[in-house]
């Protein structure tokens, strides 16, 4: 292979190249497409365990060119060749399992998968001099006892082994910083992504029963579940179901365009939430999905999950003043765009036979 002969898909502004490791997931995939508007070449590798290489075509009919590459992250050597293919700037590591539930049933596939992939992520940058790194993580780094709303200074703790991945791989990256003065990781601390591209091509599609609020809601209007349970109402909140943070999967994406552009001016390791700073009930979300679609949304009251607490949602202030960024998406316009996927165009891509 020519090393000097390294692809560019850059769009002559001057802009990064930057690697999406798990970009053909949700929320990878509507990072791609913001980072593609902004002009910064995008490079995926995906080992598509989550998602399809169908997504890659609808990135491109959203945004525009891009390069895609079968390659799991925690395969050095195939990684390796991905970033002797082009001039990689900088990643966006959104490789991982995410599934809660499935965490604690099989804790030792998510702790191999999800700190293999970003090790051996970081080795590879470290060979090839790329030094800054936007890390997806998830407020389940709070655990429990926290009041709300959670802000990044305050102590983190885990109730389930996706959270300890995400807190490990946290401290992995606060290590390396410390050792080499020009690393930069930029960590984000989701709350919860729902929604979907107003374009309709790119949405989420869980496996399964979903382990999400809005995509359950989804397949119960869609009339692919009978009904959504939902796990408490004796909690000590307006209605006496659980509150969360939920966020427009485009304004997190655009949240990543943000961390990217903060880590070209800044070094050293930064923490911000990436959250919309309100918190809603489980009931008020199935109304708002009703009122802005149409559609009734049977439940049934079950018991609390455990490891769920009452209240979840976030202190944004730090990413409204360091970052510049803040979510600008309403609740009705998470539900439409949920349920126009959902509706649409989702309908179609299961008759071709793959997932986003």
């Amino acid at each position: 292979m020519n090393i000097l002969a390294k692809q560019s898909f850059r769009k002559g502004n001057g802009a990064m190249d930057i690697l999406l490791t798990g970009g053909a997931g949700y929320i990878g995939s509507h990072t791609a497409v913001e980072l593609i508007n902004e002009g910064y070449g995008v490079i995926v590798a995906d080992n598509y365990s989550n998602s399809s290489p169908e997504v890659i075509k609808r990135i491109e009919g959203a945004a525009g060119r891009l390069a895609a590459y079968d390659v799991d992250a925690g395969n050095e050597e195939r990684l390796q060749q991905v970033f002797l293919k082009h001039q990689i700037d900088a990643v966006v590591h959104f490789a991982g399992y995410k599934a809660v539930g499935e965490s604690v049933q099989q804790p030792l596939k998510y702790y191999e998968n999800n700190l293999r992939a970003l090790i051996a992520t970081l080795k590879v940058m470290k060979d090839f001099r790329a030094n800054t790194i936007i890390f997806s993580s998830s407020a389940t780094v709070y655990g429990t006892s926290q009041a709300v709303p959670f802000d990044e200074g305050m102590d983190t703790g885990c109730t389930n082994p996706y959270g300890w991945t995400k807190l490990i791989c946290e401290q992995i990256l606060r290590d390396v910083a410390k050792a080499e003065e020009e690393f930069t990781p930029v960590i984000l601390r989701y709350f919860n992504p729902v929604g979907a591209h107003e374009s309709g091509l790119l949405g989420e599609n869980p496996k399964g029963i979903p382990n999400n609020l809005m995509p359950y809601i989804q397949q119960v209007a869609s009339g692919k579940l009978e009904k959504l349970s939902i796990f408490g109402n004796d909690y000590d909140t307006k209605d006496g179901t659980g509150i969360r943070d939920y966020i427009h999967v485009v304004d997190l994406a655009k949240g990543h365009v943000k961390a990217l552009q903060y880590a070209q001016e800044h070094r050293g390791m930064e923490v911000f939430n990436l959250g919309t700073g309100k918190g809603y009930s489980v009931m008020e979300v199935v109304e708002a999905f009703e009122q802005a679609n149409g559609v009734k949304i049977p439940y049934q009251i079950t018991a609390r999950r455990k490891g769920d607490v009452a209240e979840s949602y976030a202190d944004v202030s730090k990413a409204r003043n360091v970052l510049g960024w803040e979510a600008e998406k309403t609740l009705e316009q998470m539900c439409r765009d949920a349920w126009r996927w959902e509706n649409g165009v989702r309908s179609r891509l299961e008759n071709e036979q793959f997932a986003i």
